[in-house]
């Protein structure tokens, strides 16, 4: 799948929220994408899931 047409996706997507959902829909759809988008980038320049996983974890030392 290309960049752009993930774009687009995106595009609707918040169309869709905006138009239905309301400025709260659309917020909370701007900002789950952006976090999803900071993932998928992250694990594209070679991190892995279980790195992520323990940046989130609490220290139990």
């Amino acid at each position: 799948m290309s960049r752009s047409f993930i774009g687009m996706m995106a595009g609707f997507a918040l169309a869709f929220a905006a138009c239905f959902g309301g400025f709260v829909a659309f917020v909370l759809v701007a900002g789950l994408g952006a976090a999803g988008f900071a993932v998928g980038a992250w694990l594209d320049g070679g991190g892995s899931a279980l790195e992520l996983r323990e940046m989130f974890e609490r220290n139990r030392r």
